[in-house]
């Protein structure tokens, strides 16, 4: 019995295999050994696209917090969304001869509130247009009686950029033989995204004196430590028949820096010469604290 089941084997396995059958199996077996190479392949092209995309984030994170620059430049795209909170939105500019603009109008972005949103950019696309538009009127002019130098120099800068605060500040520099340079600022509370004004941060007007008069006192103060700091205010020699400085306007120029300080600007030659340039006085906050309506933004 072993010897003819050995013999049946043998039989079997000497067997030729049919033509089409051989090629069956190796195809087969050639379809198989290709598509574990394109699994593999596969697998390789997205281990390579994670690392990549991992790079490349890396990449974002170390240049936006090493780099001015790069930090500057991702500031100014649109894709980045909430992250970024102001960039330029339109650009004006002149360069003939004598004659030069350069207007860039900023634009908010990111928050919810869209009708604050909105407002203010619809009132930076005005400024700078009406901005725009007058150069060229003077520009015009002067040229039709002889020619002259005008100049316009705008823009803005990110006063502070918080969790809780955004102020931005937005200057024009005006050149007429002389320059004069002017201030604008806006506050917002990104929290509860309402613009912050300045009679809105206290119980009534009390703020107003008490302002003032601690801006007296740092400017005399200013004065004894420097001579060159001057200003038009009682308690400092005076050489000229100025206005003295006496109280800051009900809604007076002012910020809040990313230490939570209220600052109150002036703009050139508002209460000094105009080679104080724009000045600034930084409000100790002791001396406000039982007037303001919540410590929330003033610290």
């Amino acid at each position: 019995m072993d010897d003819k089941l050995e013999k049946l084997k043998r039989e079997y396995m000497n067997i030729p295999i049919p033509e089409e059958l051989d090629f069956v199996v190796r195809k087969a077996l050639k379809e198989s050994e290709v598509n574990r190479m394109r699994r593999k392949s596969h697998m390789n092209r997205i281990r390579i696209a994670a690392a990549s995309v991992a790079a490349v984030f890396t990449v974002l994170i170390v240049g936006a917090n090493t780099s001015q620059v790069f930090a500057a430049t991702l500031s100014k795209v649109p894709v980045v969304g909430s992250i970024v909170k102001v960039l330029t939105f339109r650009e004006y500019a002149v360069n003939e001869g004598t004659f030069n603009a350069d207007i860039k109008v900023p634009a908010i972005q990111g928050t919810e509130n869209k009708t604050l949103e909105n407002s203010l950019n619809e009132k930076y696309l005005e400024e700078g247009k009406n901005l725009y538009e007058q150069f060229n009127t003077d520009m015009e002019e002067l040229k039709k009686n002889g020619g002259g130098h005008l100049g316009v120099d705008s823009g803005y800068e990110v006063k502070t950029d918080t969790d809780r605060i955004l102020s931005i500040g937005r200057y024009t520099v005006n050149t007429v033989g002389s320059s004069s340079t002017t201030m604008k600022y806006d506050t917002i509370d990104k929290k509860n995204e309402v613009l912050i004004t300045l009679p809105s941060l206290f119980k009534d007007d009390s703020y107003i004196d008490i302002i003032s008069e601690n801006i007296k006192k740092q400017m005399v103060e200013q004065n004894k430590a420097d001579s060159d700091q001057y200003y038009w205010v009682e308690g400092i020699e005076q050489d000229n028949t100025m206005e003295l400085f006496d109280k800051i306007a009900k809604d007076q120029n002012f910020y809040i820096n990313p230490e939570g300080k209220l600052v109150i600007s002036f703009d050139k030659y508002e209460v000094a010469p105009g080679y104080m340039g724009v000045v600034e006085f930084i409000i100790p906050t002791d001396i406000l604290s039982d007037v303001l309506v919540s410590n929330e933004y003033i610290k």
